[in-house]
């Protein structure tokens, strides 16, 4: 299953994981990217809802940008490589 969401998402993880330049990585900053995804995700959720209720079309646009943020973290936290989580916050140099 794992290889099926690999590849469906490849197009995310291949924007992160180039290179091979050396990264610091934390296991904290896998935790917290999660974490990030899931409320951002929910934050998604809760403007679609309200967006609904006010039946505002142009609310739409924060449901969509929240949506694709979480989705970020979510799968390069979830999927990504080391690298791939160190690119997204900023940890891996480039050489000079």
């Amino acid at each position: 299953m794992k290889l099926f969401f690999t590849r469906f998402f490849g197009f995310i993880l291949q924007l992160f994981e180039k290179g091979d330049g050396p990264y610091e990585y934390k296991t904290s900053s896998r935790t917290i990217l999660l974490i990030v995804g899931f409320l951002f995700s929910c934050l998604s959720g809760g403007s679609l809802y309200i967006s609904i209720l006010r039946s505002d079309a142009s609310a739409f646009l924060p449901v969509v940008l929240f949506f694709a943020v979480g989705v970020v973290c979510l799968v390069i936290g979830l999927l990504g490589s080391d690298r791939a989580v160190a690119t997204l916050w900023g940890n891996s140099r480039k050489k000079k």
